[in-house]
């Protein structure tokens, strides 16, 4: 996810009303750390993090300057032990995601209701994606808040972890619509809290001129999570409750590394401020007015996921009705090209992403490059509106890998260079990630009437087009990163 120009951190916010950088204008009660230029305690004068740090020993409470290493802007490049381990993490949280998404849930709804699978899985995906709406900024607040000797983010990744590998090995043993409903909502509250304490893991020990580097690495378990899982619970295992525990067991193993060996600086509880249930609740209000270049950071990544939500949302059924795949290649499913697209589409995704996280840091311009991602992005759009042919979507697969690796790198980098303050960055990454889970539950709703009565096919990818060209426009209006 070579350096930035000199200058004071890019998030750091000028003196609010009462005088103390960074104090929240909108009195949502969460205080807001000075973010320091300082090294954090553990560092090496060479950047490198120290032994202690790479052992995942505590670091000193308090940096320099009196500021606790756990607030502290980073200035330390981080190992590449360290990026492979929090890598190996995602990679268990994206495969706790997929392999459900993917494969299991369609076939035990299926098994279940075969008449009424469609709705019946739509409202166990929505139901799962309503409480992603809600407990990743909960999940990310609490663990702003954790005091204690094991730090602020490695107990919700851990327990996350393990929560969610529950919710699976529940899932794995149900039989009926509701308890699979069940199941996932706690599959979904468990790795929701497990994502919000790794997205926040950057902000806290990646220092700006490596951001995109590291968001890179970080990005390529998100599409890799896909073919892995979807492997596993196919071809490793057999039957659906075999997929479910193998998935379960995976992702807290391979979260326990990271958790074991980086360091997580705990929270002095003299830092903590005292819990009061509607400063708490205001807290998840980040004022447009105060925090400008957030709110856009937040409405550019929304229009491009809603764009993107819309255009695979219906992928399946478009290689059956329009481009007729089973007649093209005769005795071939759909699925089976679906599954050659999603292969070319993270291939092109690895090989972008981590490139253009690199550039982005020695250019020190992520704006333009999440512009020029979001305006690619676009393209395979158009070609699959105006053009329904197999040649043409194999095309549209490369070139969509291509723009989704840089923006995955460079929009990751980015959106932590608008956070409001360092002692709520879970929580406002959490409130982030509505923009992430928002189009999952909205693009269904627009995309069914346009494919059903308002132009078919063309009129979904020209709109899908549309968002994604948008949201790449408005990004020009973040103003504090270059």
């Amino acid at each position: 996810m070579s350096t930035l120009p000199p200058g004071p951190p890019p998030h750091d916010l000028p003196p609010g009303p009462t005088g103390r950088p960074g104090a929240d204008p909108a009195g949502s009660g969460w205080p807001a750390a000075e973010s320091g230029g300082s090294a954090r305690p553990g560092s090496e004068p060479d950047g490198t993090e120290g032994r202690a740090a790479d052992r995942g020993a505590a670091a000193p409470p308090d940096g320099p300057g009196g500021v606790p290493a756990a607030l502290a802007e980073p200035v330390a490049r981080v190992r590449p032990r360290w990026i492979a381990l929090i890598s190996l993490a995602n990679l268990a949280l994206w495969m706790g995601y997929f392999g459900p998404l993917q494969v299991l849930l369609p076939q035990q709804v299926a098994a279940i209701d075969p008449a009424g699978k469609s709705a019946a899985l739509a409202w166990v995906t929505g139901a799962g994606a309503a409480v992603a709406l809600v407990f990743n900024p909960i999940a990310g607040a609490l663990s702003d808040r954790t005091a204690g000797r094991f730090g602020r983010r490695h107990p919700w990744t851990l327990g996350g972890a393990v929560a969610g590998g529950l919710g699976l090995a529940v899932l794995a043993t149900q039989s009926s619509i509701i308890g699979v409903l069940a199941g996932w909502c706690l599959a979904q509250a468990g790795l929701n809290a497990m994502q919000a304490a790794l997205t926040a893991g950057v902000p806290d020990h990646v220092p700006v001129r490596q951001r995109g580097e590291v968001s890179g690495w970080i990005g390529v378990p998100q599409s890799l999570g896909v073919v892995a899982a979807v492997v596993l619970v196919t071809a490793v295992v057999t039957g659906n409750a075999a997929g479910y525990l193998l998935i379960g067991a995976l992702v807290p193993l391979l979260a326990l590394p990271f958790v074991l060996a980086t360091a997580d600086p705990p929270l002095p509880a003299a830092h903590r401020p005292p819990f009061a249930r509607r400063a708490f609740l205001r807290g998840f209000w980040i004022s447009p007015r105060a925090h400008p270049d957030f709110a856009w950071a937040w409405l550019t990544r929304f229009l491009m996921q809603l764009g993107n939500a819309i255009a695979l949302l219906y992928l399946l059924y478009f290689l059956t009705d329009a481009v007729r795949y089973e007649q093209v290649f005769p005795g071939e499913k759909a699925e089976a090209g679906l599954l050659t697209l999603i292969l070319i589409y993270t291939a092109t995704v690895v090989v972008t992403a981590v490139v253009a996280g690199v550039v982005s840091d020695r250019l020190g311009r992520r704006r333009a490059l999440v512009t020029f991602s979001g305006v690619v992005a676009a393209v395979p759009a158009v070609m699959l509106a105006f053009w329904p042919s197999w040649p043409v979507v194999v095309a549209a697969a490369v070139i969509m890998g291509l723009g989704f690796g840089v923006y995955l790198a460079v929009d990751n980098a980015l959106v932590t260079q608008v956070l409001p303050a360092a002692a709520g960055r879970a929580k406002d990454l959490g409130v982030i990630n509505i923009a992430n889970s928002g189009p999952q539950v909205l693009g269904p709703v627009i995309a069914g009437p346009i494919v059903t009565g308002l132009g078919g096919y063309p009129v979904l990818y020209l709109t899908a087009a549309a968002l994604s060209v948008l949201g790449a426009v408005l990004v020009r209006r973040i103003r504090s990163v270059p």
